[in-house]
């Protein structure tokens, strides 16, 4: 278990912080709630954050571009901080009240996404890969999709239902084909909710509590092996970042913390860091062409 080296490295009091990713020597995340994109610069601790006019949930770096891939309410856009919003694909109708939520790229610039309903209610998510033939329905009948992350080996490929308490695996063939569906991890804590994943460059996962102020190792047997604990209850996803890609960002949430726990935990929403012995895999691009 880890506390003493983890740091806020930036106390933005985040309503639903998530979805870390490193890309240049940056690492980039967003507020889905606060409708933001926010920019941190390790090396000068310079923030910087870029409203959006609706929520938005994941963004990934696009291939021959200067341009993100970013989740939003109403479907998949095109970003530059400078140059705007351009619409990719609406993914899923309105009326069914969903969103995005998580995302990876695999080593095939293959978008891997889930969608998930925001009122967290009903069970009208879906898994979805986007390639440059399309997008393409790979799971259904989830309330709320997180975690999509692959092996180094691009072998399998897991993906969490928070609600279930379930983290999934599958066999992933070169072609992006999912098969043999199959349980890699159920959880039985009250109260606690396996959240974003990723897996590092030794095949294991390593996974947010939303509840549970931690970060947990999972080894590819499906055993924890490591506990990383944070000053902040609901942990969202963590990202390899720094120049070895041996440290890990967190971020974390405020949403759903009554005004006595947010007093207990007054860093709940912020950015943190921790540095680890074991790399993390590079951020892949999304190729469409």
């Amino acid at each position: 278990m880890t506390t003493a080296q983890v740091t806020c490295v930036w106390d933005l009091k985040a309503t639903l912080g998530e979805g870390p990713m490193w890309h240049d020597g940056v690492l980039w995340f967003v507020d889905i709630k606060g409708h933001k994109i926010h920019r941190y610069e390790p090396v000068s601790g310079e923030a910087h954050a870029f409203n959006l006019p609706e929520p938005v949930t994941f963004l990934a770096p696009l291939a021959d571009s200067p341009h993100f891939i970013i989740g939003m309410k109403s479907g998949l856009y095109r970003f530059h901080p400078a140059l705007g919003l351009q619409l990719v694909i609406q993914v899923e109708d309105a009326a069914l009240d969903n969103r995005p939520n998580d995302a990876t790229v695999d080593a095939n610039g293959r978008l891997w996404f889930g969608t998930m309903h925001d009122g967290e209610t009903e069970k009208t998510g879906s898994l979805y890969r986007m390639d440059a033939e399309g997008v393409a329905r790979m799971d259904k009948d989830i309330c709320i999709t997180n975690g999509p992350c692959v092996s180094p080996d691009g072998k399998t490929f897991y993906h969490t239902d928070t609600l279930e308490k379930i983290i999934w695996a599958y066999d992933l063939s070169p072609l992006g084909v999912l098969s043999n569906k199959r349980v890699f991890v159920r959880m039985s804590i009250d109260d606690v909710y396996p959240d974003g994943s990723v897996v590092d460059s030794e095949g294991h996962l390593w996974t947010a509590l939303w509840g549970g102020g931690a970060v947990i190792r999972i080894s590819p047997a499906g055993e924890v092996v490591h506990r990383i604990e944070l000053p902040a209850p609901n942990v969202t996803k963590v990202a390899f970042g720094g120049a070895d890609l041996k440290t890990l960002y967190i971020t974390t949430a405020r949403k759903g913390l009554s005004d006595e726990t947010l007093a207990q935990y007054p860093l709940a929403g912020g950015l943190f860091a921790v540095p680890v012995h074991v790399a993390g895999q590079p951020q892949h691009e999304v190729r469409l062409a």
